[in-house]
């Protein structure tokens, strides 16, 4: 799945390649991440450079996870979007936009465009999203692109019990 490339009107969805592996560090660093992700944070950058590495190789196999940047037209990395497998065979979609490009649209923008190409590649008629009630931020992008709440549980999250939602986005 490294031939993947997805255009918005002021979006990029790519492959990453090594020369991401700086911005991937310090996205990575942000508030948002260490609170609401904290196993994607990357304290180094030799761990964002294994992590980027990784990645690539993954594009290669079937298996996952599929993590994209997200890149402005003008190059500049500003988060990611990914479809990770989940232990039952379905599949869950996250993604992450820098702090500093927060709260101009680009999640939601890059998450509709990434759906419906990421359900065809994958052959899968649904995908979950799953996030911290107290995400609010998140919670609205899942809904903006059409994902429906199915339940709200207090649950183990990243090590920590958290009230988690899940929601689902189908085709069908």
């Amino acid at each position: 799945m490294n031939d993947l490339r997805i255009e918005t009107e002021r979006l990029i969805i790519t492959h990453f390649d090594e020369s991401m592996i700086e911005s991937v560090h310090q996205n990575s660093l942000d508030k948002d991440v260490r609170e609401f992700v904290p196993d994607e944070v990357f304290e180094t950058i030799n761990e964002a450079e294994n992590t980027v590495r990784f990645l690539i190789q993954c594009y290669e196999g079937n298996t996952g996870p599929f993590v994209y940047p997200i890149l402005l037209k003008s190059n500049e990395y500003i988060g990611y979007v990914q479809a990770v497998p989940l232990e039952n065979g379905e599949w869950e979609v996250g993604y992450h936009i820098a702090q500093s490009h927060t709260r101009n649209g680009y999640a939601t923008e890059a998450l509709l465009a990434f759906i419906p190409v990421i359900l065809e590649r994958l052959s899968v008629p649904n995908i979950w999203g799953v996030c911290r009630s107290d995400n609010k931020a998140s919670l609205r992008v899942l809904e903006k692109c059409s994902f429906i709440l199915q339940e709200k549980n207090a649950m183990n999250y990243h090590g920590a019990k958290h009230e988690v939602c899940k929601y689902l986005y189908s085709v069908m």
